[in-house]
């Protein structure tokens, strides 16, 4: 039997809460969204569950908003509030009243608290049963009252998951949830069914942690004859020892690796392939992910964070990364990060160099540091182990080497020729010629190789740099 859901065009959403930044979690729940209306030729929504007036901030919304700028995560339309659609909740709310899907509810915190003491004290069912539920209209006072649902008592409800499987849950476990509160404000439980509803949303896409709350949420979309989107709960992200991400196993935020120098390509890679997969491949880039993303890939069990493995990702996204694209990465990043734009020079630099930049870059501060070369004008601040390696002799060496480089043509064979001469001439090996030539020209012992250094910044800064090293020590 064909599934009648089948024939609507896909609609996802992410929802989230902006009580604090972007949540990684949050990130990969969007992506799976993002990928899968993209794969469908569908459209995926953005809404701020913004109800919690006492913890959302306009700050925690531009951090998301932020967050999904950076991951290159285009959304369909306008971001959504669902505070400024709270008068739209009631209206459902009293629609359910009026129909008898739902009922007043007269019971005080207090009276509810109360309940709940003797029921444990004697041992029963704490889950509260209000005696309002089938009470005629004539009996009700003239009294603040909450708005319930009224849930079924019998049966089960079974969550047709793609992920989880058929999820049954007894109804007789269930209590009669609020829907609208005595101040007439509404509950969360209610607003996301309406918004989904409202937004069309034919594909729930999200974390496990929800899943209970579909079972409440299937009896709204009934009560009120809405079609049941698609369920797809997808187990959450754990740190490497297995236990639930937090702040102690490191970045949890999206920004947070936004400013640690992982290209947003590479971030893509990683978190889809991080609770998902497709046979053994863990490199692809967006036009693969989007041909191969659906939701029968998604595992059951938590997905463990594994920084080695996104390094991995991160390099080789780095090195295949068009040479433009990867400067416009630097230039956000250096953004993020408060530091000063490039330069022109450094630009080209940059530009000019990437082909000895690019290989094995776990992130773009390890580019950056390769292409100190190219960041850093005359004189030449130099770390320890470089400013070592100037010994009397080296810088000797350096000097005879300023003069033999100032004809012949700039080429790659002509250098590796004078170079490799000199070191002979003096009876060293090349890697020990090659120490003071980084050390004059990075200040640095980790480089690009020296030719590749030399080519970049051209004879006439060479020979500057070699001068400025071979210089006696003051």
């Amino acid at each position: 039997m064909t599934d009648p859901r089948a024939a609507r065009p896909v609609v996802t959403r992410i929802a989230p809460s902006p009580t604090g930044y972007m949540h990684i979690g949050t990130a990969r729940t969007a992506l799976f969204n993002w990928l899968f209306a993209r794969r469908h030729g569908g459209r995926f929504l953005l809404r701020i569950e913004d109800t919690d007036r006492a913890r959302s901030t306009p700050e925690a919304t531009a951090a998301i908003l932020r967050g999904f700028a950076w991951l290159g995560l285009d959304y369909d339309g306008e971001a959504v509030s669902q505070f400024a659609r709270r008068d739209r909740h009631a209206e459902v709310a009293r629609a359910m009243l009026a129909s008898g899907t739902a009922y007043k509810c007269f019971s005080t915190q207090e009276e509810i608290a109360a309940f709940r003491e003797t029921a444990k004290a004697e041992g029963r069912s704490t889950l509260f049963l209000s005696p309002w539920r089938d009470a005629a209209e004539a009996s009700h006072p003239d009294a603040p009252y909450v708005i319930r649902l009224k849930a079924p008592r019998d049966g089960q409800t079974v969550i047709a998951d793609r992920v989880q499987g058929d999820v049954t849950i007894r109804n007789a476990t269930l209590d009669d949830m609020i829907l609208l509160r005595s101040d007439g404000t509404p509950t969360y439980m209610l607003a996301v069914v309406v918004d989904d509803h409202d937004m069309g949303v034919t594909h729930v896409i999200r974390g496990d942690d929800h899943l209970n709350n579909a079972a409440r949420q299937i009896h709204v979309y009934q009560a009120m004859g809405w079609e049941v989107p698609v369920w797809a709960h997808i187990p959450l992200i754990h740190g490497p020892d297995g236990k639930k991400l937090s702040k102690r196993h490191g970045a949890t935020g999206v920004e947070e690796y936004a400013a640690m120098g992982y290209p947003a390509a590479a971030m893509r890679n990683y978190l889809a392939r991080l609770g998902w997969s497709h046979g053994d491949d863990e490199l692809f880039d967006d036009a693969q992910a989007r041909a191969w993303f659906d939701l029968d890939g998604i595992g059951k069990s938590p997905a463990r964070l594994d920084f080695k493995k996104l390094d991995s990702v991160s390099s080789w996204h780095i090195a295949r990364m068009d040479d433009a694209d990867l400067l416009a990465e630097i230039a956000r990043f250096r953004a993020l990060t408060g530091q000063p734009p490039l330069s022109q020079a450094q630009h080209d630099g940059l530009l000019a160099a990437m082909y000895c930049l690019k290989d094995r870059a776990r992130t773009l501060p390890d580019l950056l540091e390769k292409a100190q070369f190219i960041m850093t004008d005359r004189p030449i601040e130099r770390d320890g182990k470089s400013q070592a390696a100037l010994t009397d002799v080296s810088r000797g060496i350096l000097s005879e080497l300023t003069t033999q480089l100032q004809n012949g043509s700039w080429s790659r064979d002509t250098l590796e020729a004078t170079l490799t001469s000199a070191a002979e001439a003096h009876g060293l090996k090349f890697g020990q010629l090659a120490q003071p030539l980084r050390a004059a020209l990075a200040g640095r012992t980790a480089t690009p190789s020296v030719y590749d250094m030399m080519l970049v910044i051209g004879r006439d800064e060479t020979i500057a740099r070699l001068t400025e090293a071979a210089a006696p020590a003051r």
